[in-house]
């Protein structure tokens, strides 16, 4: 792979750069050490795949729990998230009278609700608490995980895993990606504040109790109360307008809008789908043909992968000057089935996150490279999240749902009036929000750092950060870090979800903002952008879609500029 590096025989842009990105990559899995060095190395990578099937694995065995009574206590609109339980009581000249409840499995996909509709405190408490405390055998496996990657980093060379992981990266170091969480932090301090003084001011006038303080198991409750309140919303009516049909409708009115093309119902051969609810759909232009195929499964099972992600099942190439191999993805979804009418219907996260998806499955779907390794999704990682990012704003926008957001039963498009409410109540507490973001990249951030010493005490670190960049306090006996995920995954990585943020919000206020669904725009996303995945640098391709400025240069790394974001947010610097 030095040779190939090195080879001046090799013409083309992307030809060299492949070669050199595959010597850093046959690096990084340590093709130069010795062999001793690169047994050890070999095993620690066994020991990380263990480690991280490990903990997905604790997270579906132990749940945990919170039996809840008396039944009443828990709201009726959440009764088809609860399971119904008794206990034996005395009640009165009974003495075998059984007392009904329900028992709330504290699992991702029931939690948020309860914590968002649950107006009884001590109920929010018991789950907050149970939530934050399962599984707690994760804590021994989060700590070989962070050993494990740490020793394979000091193999390689690199102080840290942080180091190790990040070399490659638009950010290049842990320090620069320290420095843009810190300058982050700062700017939205004095807004989260006001945002977290204003919630507490609303729950002591709730309960006429002016000693009252915020608790974290309130955050949910109250954010949702006081988003309704200001701008008079029914989540249950904004959610009558997003059937998932009608979502799959709003894509298709994207493609078309954007890009010229459709998105074509195709055959599944005998045996090519895992499941009766796959949906398969051909990405067609009609002077370039059928440029990629999606599968779609986006309803809720038992046993199905647990999150919302989207797959590269084959990567697009370039196999001759005439042809070129089709990408083919699946974007999978847990959205609910339908438990009162026959319709699916989806809450409007649930549409920001499809749409979210959606980004990333047209940077699979559009990306014309030569090779395969640069195809798509596969870019520097700090900017992997931008095209999805950018596309959550088509989900807010009224231009867009206006032409596919119309009510199940009457056909009625969504009122102007209800989306600008919407997006009011978005923008309550983007603050506060931004913090959790930017605690959680530092807790990767940091967790991966340097190591003074081993095992490090986990719980203890999140709790500090927590303490440090938000305003609310860590709650004792709790380790919300055992069932956060994308430390397996994205290891000293998630704020590439930051930079994302950065980035999307600066395409949408220079690029798509005054015109959003013209050919126009999407030709310029497409041609600038998304056709070009990974085989140019990212740096170069920000800045020729956006324009200078979208990124700073800042010791030795790159970093987004905040600007567009701040902004966005009315931050003040």
């Amino acid at each position: 792979m030095v040779k190939a590096d090195k080879d001046e025989s090799l013409t083309g842009e992307e030809a060299k750069r492949i070669a050199h990105d595959l010597r850093i990559d046959f690096e990084k899995g340590g093709i130069h050490l010795c062999a001793e060095k690169k047994d050890r190395v070999s095993q620690l990578n066994v020991e990380i795949a263990k480690c991280c099937a490990q903990f997905n694995e604790n997270i579906a065995k132990e749940p945990g729990h919170v039996d809840v009574y008396p039944a009443s206590r828990i709201p009726r609109n959440l009764h088809h998230l609860v399971k119904p339980v008794n206990r034996p009581t005395s009640h009165g000249s009974r003495a075998n009278f059984r007392e009904k409840g329900f028992r709330i499995v504290t699992e991702p996909s029931t939690v948020p609700t309860v914590l968002q509709w649950t107006s009884d405190d001590e109920v929010r408490k018991l789950v907050y608490i149970q939530n934050h405390s399962v599984p707690r055998a994760n804590l021994a496996v989060l700590d070989k995980l962070i050993a494990s990657r740490h020793e394979l980093s000091q193999i390689m060379g690199y102080n840290s895993f942080a180091d190790y992981a990040l070399n490659t990266n638009m950010a290049s170091s842990p320090g620069v990606v320290s420095s843009f969480l810190l300058e982050l932090s700062k700017t939205v301090q004095a807004k989260a504040v006001e945002e977290f003084e204003s919630m507490r001011d609303f729950k002591r006038r709730k309960y006429g109790q002016q000693d009252l303080e915020l608790e974290p198991w309130d955050e949910a409750y109250f954010t949702r109360c006081m988003k309704s309140s200001a701008y008079n919303l029914d989540f249950s009516v904004i959610t009558s307008f997003f059937s998932l049909s009608q979502c799959i409708e709003g894509l298709k009115f994207l493609v078309e809008s954007l890009f010229g093309m459709k998105f074509v119902d195709a055959p599944l051969a005998p045996g090519e789908s895992w499941h009766p609810d796959v949906l398969k759909m051909a990405l067609h232009h009609p002077n370039e043909g059928d440029l990629g195929y999606i599968y779609l499964d986006l309803n809720y099972r038992s046993g199905k992968y647990p999150g919302c992600a989207h797959f590269t099942i084959r990567g697009g190439r370039r196999l001759s000057k005439t042809e070129y191999q089709l990408p083919v993805i699946a974007l999978i979804c847990n959205f609910s089935k339908p438990h009162k009418s026959a319709v699916a219907m989806l809450n409007h996260a649930d549409v920001d996150t499809l749409f979210h998806e959606f980004g990333h499955a047209l940077h699979s779907l559009l990306s014309r490279t030569d090779y395969q390794h640069f195809s798509g999704t596969r870019v520097a990682f700090d900017m992997a999240e931008t095209p999805s990012n950018l596309f959550e704003y088509y989900a807010w926008d009224y231009r867009v749902l206006k032409n596919f957001a119309k009510h199940y039963s009457t056909g009625d498009i969504i009122p102007e009036k209800l989306v600008k409410s919407m997006q009011g109540a978005k923008k309550m507490f983007s603050a506060m929000e931004m913090q959790q973001q930017i605690l959680y990249a530092l807790a990767d951030l940091t967790l991966y750092g340097e190591q003074t010493l081993s095992p490090i005490d986990t719980t203890s670190i999140v709790a500090d950060l927590r303490e440090q960049h938000t305003n609310w306090k860590h709650v004792e006996g709790t380790h919300w870090q055992t069932r956060f995920s994308h430390l397996l995954y994205y290891g000293a990585g998630y704020y590439s979800y930051l930079y994302a943020k950065c980035f999307a919000s600066t395409i949408w206020e220079r690029v798509c903002k005054d015109d959003p669904v013209s050919l126009e725009t999407g030709t310029a996303i497409r041609t600038k952008f998304l056709q070009q995945g990974g085989a140019k640098d990212a740096d170069l391709l920000l800045n020729d879609l956006a324009g200078n400025g979208i990124t700073r240069h800042q010791n030795g790394g790159i970093v987004p500029d905040i600007t567009s974001l701040c902004n966005e947010m009315k931050l003040r610097r």
